[in-house]
Parts: C-alpha cells; structure tokens; sequence
C-alpha cells in the first residue's frame, strides 16, 4: 500500500535562522469576521530548496526550475547518525556510484535534523567536502538533499560547485530515518518570481513498485 512521509520541518515563529538571515515572524490578523497570517521570514527558512540563481546572477530562479526535477524517483544513501563536523568523501560516496547517474535525485541522510529548531543546528554540521561536491557535481544528478541546513559548512565553495552543475539543493530535510533506499521524492517551492530559493513541503511516497528508476 502507498504511504505518504512527511519530509519538511514545521515553521514556527521565533524559530532559529542561519547566521545571518532575516528572523522568522508568523502573525495572526484579525480583519473582520475572518483570519489571516503575515508571513516574514528567507525563502531558505527550514525545509527549502537552492536554485542556482542563489550564488550566480545568471542562473535558473525558483519558478524556472523545471518541474519533473523536483517529483520522481529518488534513493537514500543512509550514513546513519554522523559526528558533529564529520566529512562526507568521495570515499563515502563511490560505493553508492550508480546511483548519481545523469538527471538523478539523491538525498543523504546523517541524522543531523534531531537538532532541528535549536541554534547548534546551524553549526558544526556533517559537511560535503569540496572535492566530493565537486565529484557529485561532475555526475550531473538534478537534485541532492541533506537533512542539514546546508550541503557543507565550506559553503560558499560547495554551493557554488554543486549549482553550477544546475543541481537543485534541497536543505533541511525531516524523518529520512523512516525512507527505504528507493522512493519518490515531491517537493515543490513557491512560484516566487525571479528570485533564489523557497520553503518547501517535501514528501516522499513509499511502498510497493514506488520508487522505479526512470
């Protein structure tokens, strides 16, 4: 039977932003006979996808990302629970090889997301050394997701080298404990026009026959 898992961190306000980022704020409004809620907040808030737009002023923006790069079958790579500051090689990655063919969706798990929500989230996290960004980049895969805040503490080099292979970051994913090897990966952002990023709901789809290489 197919079963829906829910990928995405809840916003809330107050939450804890990267260094750096603008604090996130959820107000209740009161018109009227009715509610609304202001939102204030990154569009690289919790649970959020990178286009390349966010580090090259030429790249593709969050509403032109091509929608099929963004829903279908994807695979885990499991490294389980991860030191703090621990590196992820090519040494690390080689043996999982065939799954990084071209137009792929790969996320990785390092059990890094316990720390959701706290501070010591944005720190000290399971980092990408540049060398095995630039190993994934080289294989052309559409998507990489983490369930840290970020691909690599080294951020500005491994972001770069991953974006600019036109790979679409997904960063701060939830629940990866609970995903088979193979799945299908939805997580669609906000239409923002022109611009770097977007909150994403992502969710992964499981059971029988889900998860078939295209």
């Amino acid at each position: 039977m197919m079963q829906l898992i829910d990928l995405s961190h809840p916003l809330a306000h107050g939450q804890a932003v990267f260094p750096g980022d603008p604090a996130i704020e959820i107000l209740a409004r009161h018109p009227a006979g009715y509610r609304i809620t202001e939102l204030r907040l990154s569009t690289h808030q919790g649970t959020h996808l990178d286009a390349p737009f966010h580090f090259f002023d030429d790249g593709v923006t969050v509403d032109r990302i091509p929608l099929d790069r963004l829903y279908g079958p994807a695979s885990l790579i499991d490294f389980g629970p991860l030191a703090p500051g621990a590196p992820i090689t090519v040494d690390m990655l080689r043996p999982h090889a065939a799954l990084f063919r071209p137009g792929a969706r790969v996320i990785y798990r390092t059990g890094w997301d316990r720390l959701f929500g706290r501070p010591e989230f944005f720190v000290n996290y399971p980092s990408l050394t540049l060398e095995a960004a630039r190993w994934i980049a080289a294989q052309r895969i559409a998507l990489l997701g983490m369930d840290t805040p970020g691909p690599s503490e080294d951020w500005l080099e491994v972001h770069r080298a991953l974006l600019a292979a036109e790979i679409v970051i997904v960063e701060s994913l939830a629940n990866l404990d609970q995903l088979p090897p193979a799945f299908t990966f939805i997580g669609f952002p906000l239409k923002i026009e022109g611009r770097d990023g977007s909150p994403i709901r992502a969710v992964a789809e499981v059971g029988p026959g889900v998860g078939r290489k295209e």
